[in-house]
């Protein structure tokens, strides 16, 4: 349906060691679970737990491969915004409070003046946008049809289009042509497609085991940087490692210092949210008690407790309107149920192995 552009693994991937598997259970609809019937019970495809740099947990359903690429959808939002982070420390970009319009020039005398780098990576721009993915008309179908028919500069025309609803960064509105933007800024900023700065600064370094794909606006156009890129699950859970250990790769600093703890710092409160550990929204990223989230449709999640030296990946094929059972369970709410049962179980691994 969409074109794409590689993000290229370096030469010689980097194995992620293991350690000795977990088996966590918990409690739902009246019973005990453990993670098959996890699995069964919530369309997932893939789980991935790292604790203390090893592997402790990995299974795959519906028929997904080790080495099948699966859907990010807006999990790539917070990638993105980690990207940002290495133009920061590059010197590409002198500051993430720069007007968007000085890199995206088509901008100027649209409701993005006076939008900032750092409003598109918050969800602040102000900008009116509706993401209602039933409705046709919606924003967010528009953009969506748009990248399908593959319209060069597409995108950017419907985003210079829109009317400004809020004065920018004062208002939350979850806005996925604003990581749009965001994405192509960072690609006039460092003067290099999207995907091969994603290689150079973090696929090859990070000894990413399989190539990435980025989809694009248009064929060899710009690549999408807020949905529907497409990686493997344990280079997922590597990337989710990167960040857990604050954007540094074997010794050398990829973002700056203090990055992370920025990007998990609150900007704003998340009204009404659709899961219930999340209460605020950081740097692309989706905060709660002790987790920084990248969240994304149908289910993908990618789970970072810092304090607990702990990354979980979960990745599912959640039914969406109108095919969901009217007696369907929450499962959203049960990924995180099941999480902190994974997180109790880490715990107790911590305890085991200390020495009397």
């Amino acid at each position: 349906m969409f074109a794409h552009r590689v993000i290229a693994r370096g030469p010689n991937p980097r194995e992620l060691p293991r350690g000795t598997e977990i088996a966590p259970v918990y409690v739902a609809a009246g019973r005990e679970h453990d993670v098959a019937s996890f699995m069964d019970r919530n369309v997932m495809v893939g789980i991935l737990v790292i604790h203390r740099g090893r592997i402790v947990l990995e299974r795959y359903g519906l028929g997904l491969q080790e080495h099948d690429r699966w859907s990010t959808m807006s999990t790539v939002k917070s990638m993105t915004a980690m990207l940002v982070g290495a133009a920061v420390q590059d010197g590409a970009i002198k500051s993430i409070d720069d007007p968007l319009t000085d890199y995206l020039p088509a901008l100027r005398d649209s409701a993005y003046e006076g939008v900032t780098l750092r409003h598109v990576m918050t969800m602040s721009s102000g900008v009116r946008w509706t993401e209602v993915y039933p409705d046709r008309n919606s924003d967010v179908n528009r953009y969506s049809k748009s990248l399908a028919d593959k319209v060069p500069d597409g995108v950017l025309k419907l985003m210079a289009s829109l009317p400004r609803a809020h004065p920018p960064g004062s208002t939350f509105l979850y806005n996925s042509g604003d990581t749009f933007l965001l994405g192509a800024a960072l690609t006039r900023a460092v003067g290099r497609k999207l995907a091969d700065y994603m290689s150079e600064k973090v696929w090859r370094p990070a000894g990413m085991e399989c190539d990435a794909f980025y989809t694009l606006e248009s064929d060899g156009g710009q690549e999408i940087g807020g949905s529907r890129a497409g990686m493997v699950l344990r280079d997922f859970g590597r990337f989710a490692e990167f960040v857990r250990n604050d954007g540094v790769i074997d010794g050398t600093r990829v973002l700056p210092e203090g990055w992370v703890e920025a990007a998990a710092t609150p900007a704003f409160v998340v009204p009404a949210p659709s899961v219930p550990d999340i209460t605020h929204y950081g740097y692309s990223w989706w905060l709660g008690d002790g987790v920084m989230a990248a969240l994304g449709h149908a289910g993908q999640r990618i789970d970072i407790f810092r304090d607990e030296d702990l990354s979980v990946v979960t990745l599912a094929a959640l039914p969406q309107p109108p095919y969901v059972p009217a007696t369907d369970h929450d499962r959203r709410a049960e990924i995180v149920t099941f999480t902190q049962a994974v997180r109790a179980a880490c715990a107790a691994a911590n305890r085991e192995s200390r020495p009397a």
